[in-house]
């Protein structure tokens, strides 16, 4: 009764933490803290997913020395791999157990079990909640039912502090653009600012904006950032054969490169390093004239707020084109009135 009492003021703590804290550092502070206090371990850590580079790293831990030494990220993904099927790992002797690396470490450092859970947020592992122990131990299903959804918990304390920040991250970028619209007429700078705003808001490896060239049906580079220029002079981009959801103004995903049957340039893709990729239709109007590409390096599937955030800053891209093509006609008009007038005046 007593351990279930502990559970339950735990539960109770973190819970009202998680209700009035917008402090990520905190959160996962709490969040080791109170699995060893609750569980009697001797340390415990958590990993997040690092999607830039395809790894879990840890980003909070007590109980253990800082000469400590986590597995190598390729070994830890076989592992993170399994408990991701499994919901969990119990490695009853931490120190030989041979899915674990740095046996010797362990010992000196005095871990002798180790039990570890995913931090899953709407089916997605973002991370892996470590506990530690000094002495071997057996783990019951309630204990590990307990660390489980604390894990889960967490992460979904993590993961709405992470879109609060993406809202406001949103929000800026969306208002850094508008205002560079406002303030230059010069379309080239617009544009390439946006790719390079874009590279580095969201991590991207590259991004890329073609307009459509309707009398040769190609969709032609115009701003891009991050990527090389032997990738960029691979040849016409086709309009018909692989951009036509833009064309359509249709959003598209594409999540893996290698697999995919609609990349025209699909080896020099891979060379450049490119996994996923996300196509967005820039408009004028009711015309589509062309298209924003994002490039990342790892595998992405690209959450809705990120695909709605390029809608829109491809959309005030669209209306940038559309301000400046006014102008240069609004110029040509001025020309030829000015050119007329003075034609009258010869007359006289």
């Amino acid at each position: 009764m007593k351990k279930k009492n502990d559970y339950f003021k735990t539960f109770c703590k973190v819970s009202k933490a998680f209700g009035t804290t917008l402090d990520n550092k905190e959160l996962i502070d709490l969040i080791v803290s109170s699995a060893i206090e609750t569980m009697d371990a001797k340390a415990a850590c958590l990993f997040l997913a690092d999607e830039g580079k395809d790894i879990f790293v840890p980003v909070a831990q007590k109980g253990l020395s800082k000469k400590y030494l986590h597995a190598n990220p390729l070994k830890a993904k076989t592992i993170v791999a399994a408990i991701q099927k499994e919901g969990f790992l119990h490695f009853r002797d931490a120190t030989t157990d041979p899915r674990l690396e740095h046996h010797e470490a362990k010992k000196a450092e005095g871990i002798a079990t180790l039990l570890s859970v995913a931090v899953v947020v709407r089916n997605r592992t973002i991370g892996i909640l470590s506990l530690y122990m000094a002495k071997p131990k057996d783990f019951t299903e309630e204990e590990i039912e307990f660390m489980s959804a604390m894990a889960e918990q967490g992460g979904m304390a993590i993961e709405n502090n992470r879109l609060i920040d993406q809202v406001r991250h949103n929000a800026k970028l969306f208002l850094d653009m508008a205002a560079s619209i406002n303030s230059s007429l010069e379309i080239k700078e617009i544009l390439h600012k946006l790719t390079a705003d874009l590279a580095e808001s969201l991590e991207m490896k590259g991004v890329a904006i073609r307009l459509l060239d309707k009398e040769h049906e190609i969709f032609k580079l115009v701003a891009s950032h991050g990527l090389s220029e032997s990738f960029l002079d691979k040849g016409p981009v086709s309009a018909a054969k692989c951009l036509a959801h833009a064309l359509k103004g249709e959003t598209q995903v594409i999540e893996d490169v290698a697999t995919s049957k609609e990349i025209q340039y699909r080896n020099e893709t891979l060379e450049e390093g490119i996994v996923s990729m996300l196509c967005v239709p820039i408009r004028s109007k009711d015309d589509i004239i062309g298209v924003l590409r994002l490039y990342s390096g790892v595998k992405r599937d690209f959450p809705e707020d990120t695909i709605m955030l390029v809608n829109a800053l491809a959309h005030q891209g669209g209306l940038a084109i559309q301000n400046a093509s006014m102008l240069m006609m609004l110029q040509e008009d001025k020309t030829s009135l000015e050119k007329e007038i003075w034609s009258h005046r010869m007359w006289f």
